[in-house]
């Protein structure tokens, strides 16, 4: 009796073993075809409601296409886009570095811009050269396409 208990307790254990290992190639494999198309860079996201507390932050990957950026979180199994921004009537209303309670879940040495897409208001935290690339994707925007790039108050 107790060597089938030992059996099935080994079995269970072997199949959550490979079950995390498949989730984990799954979202391995996920974040490799973001990539490698191009135009895609990490960088975390928050929305901030109107008149509520902010989300939590969560990270993930942007990738431009066209006149959007489509945001997907990096933890997830979704081919869509949980956000997706549009670059024309974009508005970059604020430019900060993180408060010490935020920087403890945002990856190092990033800034955060605040941005209203429409009703949409979101945070996204970036590194230096990702930054300065969603920067330049804006102000390469087809001529008649209203972006709003306000100066910083930070570098």
């Amino acid at each position: 009796m107790g060597g089938h208990l030992a059996l099935d307790a080994g079995g269970v254990l072997a199949a959550v073993i490979v079950a995390a290992a498949l989730v984990f190639v799954a979202m391995t494999v996920r974040r490799w075809l973001f990539v490698r198309g191009g135009g895609a860079v990490e960088c975390s996201l928050r929305v901030l409601p109107a008149g509520a507390e902010p989300g939590p932050w969560r990270l993930g990957i942007g990738r431009y296409k066209g006149d959007v950026l489509h945001w997907h979180r990096v933890f997830g199994f979704r081919r869509r886009p949980r956000q997706v921004i549009h670059r024309r009537g974009l508005v970059v209303s604020n430019r900060r570095r993180p408060e010490p309670g935020e920087a403890d879940g945002l990856l190092p040495d990033v800034s955060v811009i605040e941005v209203r897409d429409g009703d949409l208001t979101v945070e996204l935290a970036m590194g230096a050269s990702a930054l300065t690339g969603f920067l330049a994707w804006l102000e390469a925007a087809p001529p008649g396409f209203p972006v709003d790039l306000h100066p910083p108050d930070q570098p």
